[in-house]
């Protein structure tokens, strides 16, 4: 086994489990802080979204952001965990240059949700159920930055009380294979709820991940190390993997491990001590006293829970069980929201599930990749496309026709209808029987040679014959009835 500059052989690999505990940071999308009415915008100029509250002036208090604890009683409800009735906030004691108010307002020891668990499918099929502690709400902290200037590290403090929900899981992942499908589970489901945006280049979600070894058999868990603020799936299944096999290396060469905090370097793929790992008393946590603590009732969870739209497990049951489609097709229309939603409203429209999803997965996705937008941005509206499944089921309109020019001129103009369309490009099926056995007819006599090929057993000359029959006919027929009438004249040229 290797990672970076680390050679392990298997054997001494296979003698250790690793045990990794993730903590991810949910930016949520609000209007504004979490504790003030300042903006929550990406983006702004340096310093711009602050206010009193922000830069922790005497006398500026701070006041809940109501989304939040919806956000959070959201996510808490999707996971199945525990809603806490009664929960506070508390004061997380720091010194850093990007902290103005010198602490971090957070949850320590009421948080507002308590276990839960997300469950997981990784490469080879297997199942796993990732084992949640807890969630709680707390405030960012600012962004130092430390390359625009040779002998100043600049502080923008825009980021400073931008509420985040932060997802502790238990200590149950073994892998960076397990951490990154987690990690990406996560964010689907946040982006399902609407309450992050997902975006990992601007930060929305990171993770901090806390890794140990231990020999196979062992029940105390080895000294962990904290790998801090990882925000892709790539870059932390590789610190992780990285991390694994440096603590093994270290503990084989009969050296001990530093409950250390570390840094990840992307591009070396090694990791590096960043300070020793704080403890939970080194942060003198004590309750907030500028900020009342929250009740949270049934009535409001209940009123949370109607609001939530079905997440990924339920249309994916949904989609394999009702529609009939493949796992594979649910699992692809399931990835995203906007995917599945609009999934949902083609199906109101056209009874073709199938070719619905492939429409979906095919055309539609082909064109939004090409155009590099998503699906919220996609203008076509689904009922249109409901309309293109059920005028080829009908025999109306071609296949091939429907998506290499049909679908173009809809792009350019979703003002107008399907049939509009079709009458403009004249793409309607001549359903005219006698004409189609013109086509095949014609077709026939001019390769004489490939019926005699056909009836010696070289039965691939279909595909020729249709070939030609779908040019003279400029493609307006019914493919199968083309077929049909096709079979039955050659099978008399015998």
């Amino acid at each position: 086994m290797k990672n970076g500059s680390i050679h392990i052989s298997k054997d001494i690999f296979e003698k250790y489990e690793a045990v990794i505990g993730l903590e991810v940071h949910v930016q949520l999308s609000t209007v504004t802080k979490a504790f003030s009415s300042d903006s929550a915008r990406y983006g702004s100029r340096p310093n711009n979204n602050i206010s009193p509250v922000s830069l922790a002036l005497p006398g500026a208090l701070p006041v809940t952001n109501k989304e939040i604890i919806r956000s959070a009683v959201k996510l808490g409800l999707a996971l199945g965990c525990n809603i806490i009735k009664e929960n506070y906030f508390d004061r997380k004691n720091y010194f850093y240059a990007d902290l103005p108010k010198g602490y971090q307002i957070t949850q320590d020891n009421q948080p507002v949700c308590l276990g839960g668990r997300l469950k997981i499918t990784l490469s080879d099929g297997k199942e796993k159920d990732v084992i949640l502690n807890r969630i709680h709400m707390e405030e960012d902290a600012g962004k130092s930055i430390h390359d625009l200037d040779d002998v100043y590290s600049l502080i923008d403090l825009n980021r400073a009380g931008i509420p985040l929900l932060e997802v502790v899981s238990e200590p149950v992942l073994q892998s960076g294979e397990e951490a990154a499908v987690y990690f990406s589970e996560l964010r689907k489901l946040v982006r399902y709820l609407g309450i992050c945006d997902g975006n990992l280049e601007e930060g929305s979600m990171r993770c901090d991940a806390n890794i140990s070894v231990r020999l196979k058999g062992e029940q105390q868990l080895g000294k962990r190390c904290e790998v801090k603020n990882l925000n892709s799936v790539k870059n932390l299944q590789k610190a992780i993997d990285y991390e694994i096999l440096r603590q093994i290396s270290v503990i084989e060469a009969g050296g001990v491990i530093e409950q250390n905090t570390l840094n990840f370097d992307a591009a070396t793929g090694l990791t590096s001590p960043l300070r020793t790992k704080e403890m939970a008393n080194d942060y003198r946590y004590f309750p907030e006293p500028d900020l009342l603590p929250l009740v949270i009732t049934e009535d409001y969870i209940s009123a949370v829970k109607k609001s939530m739209p079905a997440l990924p497990n339920e249309l994916f049951e949904l989609f394999t069980t009702e529609f009939q489609l493949p796992e594979y097709d649910a699992k692809v229309l399931t990835s995203e929201r906007e995917t599945a939603e609009y999934f949902l409203s083609t199906v109101k429209y056209t009874k073709n599930y199938k070719a619905a999803s492939n429409w979906i997965m095919g055309t539609i996705r082909s064109y939004l990749n090409d155009k590099g937008i998503n699906f919220d941005e996609f203008t076509v509206d689904s009922e249109q496309i409901a309309a293109i499944i059920n005028l080829i089921d009908e025999g109306s309109l071609n296949n091939s026709q429907a998506k290499e020019t049909l679908f173009v001129y809809l792009t350019k103009y979703p003002q107008k209808s399907v049939c509009e369309l079709i009458l403009e490009l004249n793409l309607s099926i001549d359903k005219d029987n006698t004409q189609l056995e013109e086509y095949v007819d014609s077709v026939l006599s001019i390769f004489a040679d490939k019926v005699k090929q056909y009836h010696n057993g070289k039965k691939g000359v279909l595909g020729l014959f249709m070939g030609e029959i779908m040019k003279v006919s400029k493609g307006k027929i019914d493919p199968k009835q083309a077929n049909k009438i096709l079979l039955e004249k050659i099978d008399r040229l015998k």
